[in-house]
């Protein structure tokens, strides 16, 4: 199966020539994981790191009174993984999920780590998503701390006008640090 988007990405954010993008096609695996699908759960060692070349998954964990709380969505052309998981090797606290049917690109500590000696440029791509997802990371942190939730509801559906029509509202609330009620009554009061 051809992935356009992966492609398109690596063309996007590195020098990578076209047989060396298809030698990353070649030795990565394409998973169609269906709504609900779990890629990984908890106490599982992270193996893969994840790039959504179609759909939405989701990283989240599950605290001791049962609730989840999600961390990050992956949506086309986001990478998501456990990274501490990923590269130390130790059980992972987080569970990923697909939220909706999807096509991922699969990349296996193993295959990364030997593409990553092969092709060096590619560290660069990697180094840029590290920084990009950082940033965001940083970004969401600020919003969560420094808005209140009416502002931070408000703030995520102006960047992402699209996505919040695609999730579940019990998630976005989760997102958000809301629960699912408290969302329904703002979005009651804001309409």
């Amino acid at each position: 199966m051809t992935t356009p988007n992966f492609s398109k990405h690596l063309k996007k954010f590195s020098k990578l020539s076209d047989a060396e993008i298809q030698t990353i096609s070649s030795a990565s695996k394409v998973l169609k994981p269906c709504k609900k699908e779990m890629l990984l759960r908890q106490g599982e060692v992270c193996r893969s790191n994840y790039f959504v070349e179609k759909g939405c998954l989701r990283l989240y964990f599950v605290n001791d009174k049962g609730n989840e709380h999600i961390i990050q969505f992956a949506i086309e052309n986001w990478w998501i993984s456990d990274y501490s998981s990923f590269t130390r090797g130790n059980a992972s606290e987080f569970y990923i999920q697909a939220v909706e049917d999807s096509v991922v690109v699969e990349l296996t500590k193993t295959v990364q780590d030997q593409l990553l000696t092969d092709i060096p440029v590619l560290e660069h791509y990697f180094r840029q998503m590290f920084q990009l997802a950082y940033a965001a990371t940083q970004n969401r942190l600020m919003f969560m701390h420094g808005l209140s939730k009416e502002d931070r509801y408000l703030h995520f559906s102006s960047l992402f006008p699209d996505f919040i029509q695609r999730i579940p509202q019990y998630m976005l609330a989760s997102y958000l640090g809301f629960t699912p009620e408290y969302l329904s009554e703002l979005r009651k009061k804001l309409s």
